[in-house]
């Protein structure tokens, strides 16, 4: 293999050092989405009354699913426990953030939505490696069926 090649791509996509940096990742941009999470659930009470509500089910169901994407899907993302479909909240939140609630505003305000969906849209396609829950079970499930 040429030094270039090993260069550009160090490892394999299904190694343990690839998998350490989606676990890395994962644990990054978790933790920094579900602080925002928790922001919005000790604030609940004063936040909820003028909370945006681009889907029209009302503020205070707006913000609890908002929560429920940046808290409770963040710990899946986290652990990878239901990985892609813990994720799809959290895109989803993102992608209003970015587009509708933000949607008027600079790309210096919305920014920081983009960054998440990017990240999250290309960790959904990805998955989450081998150092996550998701994976454990798969492997037991495949030791049973043999």
């Amino acid at each position: 293999m040429s030094v270039v090649y090993k260069f550009l791509f160090p490892s394999k996509p299904e190694g343990n050092a690839f998998s350490l940096f989606l676990l890395a990742l994962r644990i990054l941009f978790g933790v920094l989405l579900l602080s925002h999470g928790i922001q919005k659930w000790t604030n609940f009470s004063a936040m909820s009354g003028s909370f945006p509500d681009p889907l029209g089910v009302g503020s205070t169901l707006s913000l609890g699913l908002a929560i429920f994407g940046e808290v409770f899907c963040s710990v899946g993302f986290i652990f990878g426990a239901f990985y892609r479909l813990a994720m799809i909240p959290m895109i989803f939140t993102m992608g209003m953030a970015f587009f509708v609630i933000h949607g008027n505003d600079p790309f210096a305000v919305k920014e920081l939505a983009f960054i998440y969906l990017v990240v999250f849209v290309l960790m959904y396609i990805t998955g989450p490696g081998k150092f996550s829950i998701d994976h454990i079970i798969s492997f037991a499930l495949s030791k049973k069926k043999r």
